[in-house]
C-alpha cells in the first residue's frame, strides 16, 4: 500500500479525534460531554476513509498500468520507434508533475499532525476579555434562598445572576466560594472568569466576577476565591455588577471540564 498525502491527512485527523475523545477527556475543551460518541464515530470514519482511499488508488493504478501495457502491444514496431523521442519527453514531464505535486500536498499533513501531537488549549482569559456575560433573567426579581451552611459553592453564572438581578439580596451576609481562571484589565482590576457553552467552544460566552481585597495571580491561573458579595448598585441597573470581597484566594488545578454549562 502506497502512502498518499490525502489518505495520510484523513488518518491523522481521525487519530487526533480519537486521541482527544476516546483516550482522554481533552474533547471537553472544545465540545460538551454529550458529543463524545459523535467525535469517536467521526474519528473512526476518517481513518477508514483514509485507508480505503489509499487501497483504492493502488488497485486503480494497477488496472491502468495493465491496460496501458496492452495498448502498447498492438502498436507496430515502426510507429513505436518514430514516436520514441516524443514519448520519452512527455513521460519525463508527467514524472515531474507527479513528483512535484505530492511533495507539495504533503505539507497539508503538518496541521493534522500538529493537532494530533499538540491539541489546542481550552479558551481562556483572552476570550473572556472579548465578550462579557449576557446571562440570567431578563429583568429583576427574587431568587430562591441559598442552601444552608457557609461557604456556599456557586457557579459564576449563579453568582452574577444574583448580583445583577436579585431584588431580595439573597447573598447578603453569606460566604460564597467561586472557582475559575484569572483574567485582568489594563488598569489592574482582576476577575475570576469562566466560559459558558451551549454546544461547543465556538458559542462560548464569558462569565466574570471582579475580585477585590486580594492580589491577582497570573493570568489564566485557576483559583478558588472565598468571600462575600459586594453590592455595587440597584438590581437591574448598569451599576449592578458581580463583585466579591475575597477573604482567601487559592491556586487549584484546572478541571478536566473547564466550561460552565447552560
Amino acid at each position: 500500500m502506497r502512502l498518499r498525502p490525502q489518505g495520510v491527512l484523513l488518518i491523522l485527523c481521525g487519530a487526533a479525534l480519537l486521541r482527544i475523545a476516546l483516550f482522554s477527556e481533552l474533547y471537553l475543551r472544545y465540545v460538551k460531554e454529550g458529543l463524545r460518541p459523535y467525535l469517536v464515530i467521526s474519528g473512526v470514519a476518517l481513518i477508514v476513509l483514509g485507508l480505503v482511499g489509499m487501497i483504492g488508488r493502488d488497485e486503480g493504478e494497477g488496472e491502468h498500468g495493465h491496460g496501458h501495457g496492452h495498448e502498447h502491444e498492438v502498436h507496430d514496431e515502426d510507429a513505436h520507434e518514430a514516436h520514441a523521442g516524443h514519448g520519452q519527453e512527455a513521460h519525463a514531464g508527467q514524472d515531474h508533475d507527479h513528483t512535484r505535486n505530492p511533495r507539495i500536498a504533503w505539507l497539508l499533513t503538518a496541521p493534522a499532525l500538529a493537532l494530533l501531537l499538540f491539541p489546542p488549549p481550552a479558551l481562556g482569559s483572552y476570550s473572556a476579555g472579548r465578550e462579557e456575560a449576557r446571562v440570567a433573567a431578563q429583568g429583576t426579581g427574587t431568587f430562591p434562598e441559598l442552601p444552608a451552611g457557609d461557604p456556599v459553592d456557586l457557579t459564576l453564572g449563579a453568582f452574577a445572576s444574583r448580583a445583577e438581578w436579585d431584588t431580595g439580596a439573597s447573598m447578603k451576609n453569606r460566604t460564597v466560594r467561586l472557582t475559575g481562571f484569572v483574567t485582568r484589565d489594563d488598569d489592574g482590576t482582576w476577575y475570576i472568569a469562566r466560559l459558558l457553552v451551549t454546544c461547543c467552544a465556538a458559542d462560548a460566552q464569558a462569565l466574570k466576577v471582579e475580585i477585590r481585597d486580594a492580589d491577582a495571580p497570573a493570568a489564566d491561573a485557576w483559583v478558588t476565591a472565598t468571600g462575600t458579595w459586594h453590592p455595587t448598585g440597584k438590581p437591574g441597573s448598569d451599576a449592578a455588577r458581580p463583585v466579591l470581597d475575597a477573604a482567601s484566594v487559592k491556586r487549584v488545578p484546572a478541571p478536566s471540564d473547564p466550561y460552565e454549562k447552560r
